[in-house]
């Protein structure tokens, strides 16, 4: 069956109270480049800037607290500092003429004290270490046995996501996308190998969502549901997560947080058709779709086909700054290189050359 044609990408959309001019966007992606002390820099907003022409941009995940950190030089918005870099970049891609929401990400267990501001132990839904080793200044390190947040701590973890919500809003983001998938904190709720609880946030696919959608409620409480989206990527085994009943999780997931009218959901697909399919009848708002690995014409089929609303890309939009132009006149695209995909300066970053005007 041949592929619809591109066309159907650059029909103009809205996400919430966010409107699109057409519907080719960039997925979340970590390249480790803010300093030391979560500040975003120039250099990230001329790189967030000379992408501004993809229909949205999600940022790298950005730590909502101190104990949201689990990677090096990733960015917070916690702090007064941390808002006024954010600010340099929502300024340059809004002059540029863009969209940016920054997406909130508590890493949970997926971290090392090393890592932190503060050196404190990882925590997590349960105190159940993660296998793998996390890179660290020293070098890669296992990653430590987690703290198990007690139940007015998880609560107050959802707070600290209400706020960096409105941090966020603050430092002139268009809105936040809430990261609850490749198994950081809020996946790691939803997991049946992370989450071993027997409070109110464990358990029962009921009690294992619950955190999930108390994050969402706390976060559109804040800063108005046409601004606020949410991520999963159900089925995904990253980082240690194992789920044994997605095909339940997700539909309730899905069905809870319908009532709270969100801007879009953002799926992270890794190959469960029907899954996605089951979500996508749920689901009443904007479906935003990452499907790893696809070509264009499959994503614009997915838009085609109504499985879609909105697609995202991820090193292609990193190689390509002009990606949208490229496509759109047929000019070939540049390769990502992976040996300067994380930390470092320009190189590999914002040195991807644009076409010739």
């Amino acid at each position: 069956m041949p592929h619809t044609s591109l066309d159907v990408l650059w029909t103009p959309a809205a996400i919430g109270d966010i409107p699109l001019p057409h519907r080719l966007a960039m997925a979340p992606m970590t390249w480790d480049r803010s300093t030391p002390e979560g500040v975003p820099t120039e250099l990230n907003a001329e790189y967030y800037a000379q992408r501004a022409s993809h229909a949205l941009i999600v940022t790298e995940g950005t730590q909502p607290s101190a104990d949201g950190q689990g990677y090096l030089l990733t960015p917070g918005i916690h702090s007064e500092e941390q808002i006024a870099g954010w600010r340099k970049v929502t300024d340059a891609v809004h002059a540029a003429g863009g969209r940016i929401v920054i997406q909130l990400m508590h890493t949970g267990r997926i971290a090392h004290p090393d890592n932190t501001p503060h050196g404190r132990q990882p925590v997590a839904p349960s105190a159940v270490r993660p296998a793998g080793a996390m890179f660290t200044a020293s070098g890669p390190l296992g990653m430590p046995e987690p703290r198990a947040l007690s139940t007015g701590e998880v609560a107050a973890t959802a707070e600290d996501f209400r706020r960096a919500a409105a941090a966020a809003v603050a430092a002139g983001a268009d809105g936040v996308e809430i990261h609850g998938a490749n198994g950081y904190l809020a996946h790691q709720f939803l997991s049946t190998n992370a989450n071993r609880r027997t409070d109110r946030y464990g358990g029962s696919v009921e009690g294992r969502i619950r955190f999930a959608v108390e994050v969402a409620a706390a976060v559109v409480q804040e800063i108005g549901a046409g601004r606020t989206g949410f991520r999963i990527s159900p089925g995904n085994p990253f980082n240690d997560i194992e789920e044994d009943d997605t095909r339940e999780l997700y539909p309730a997931l899905v069905r809870a947080l319908v009532p709270l009218n969100l801007a879009y959901l953002h799926v992270a697909h890794v190959g469960d058709e029907e899954l996605l399919d089951t979500l996508r009848g749920l689901w009443p708002t904007v479906l935003v779709l990452n499907r790893a690995g696809a070509d264009l014409p499959t994503r614009a089929q997915d838009i085609a086909d109504g499985r879609a609303d909105v697609v995202t890309v991820g090193a292609l939009a990193l190689a390509n700054p002009d990606l949208v132009e490229r496509v759109r006149s047929g000019a070939p695209l540049n390769t990502p290189d992976p040996a300067t995909f994380y930390g470092g300066g320009a190189v590999g970053y914002t040195d991807y050359p644009a076409l010739a005007v």
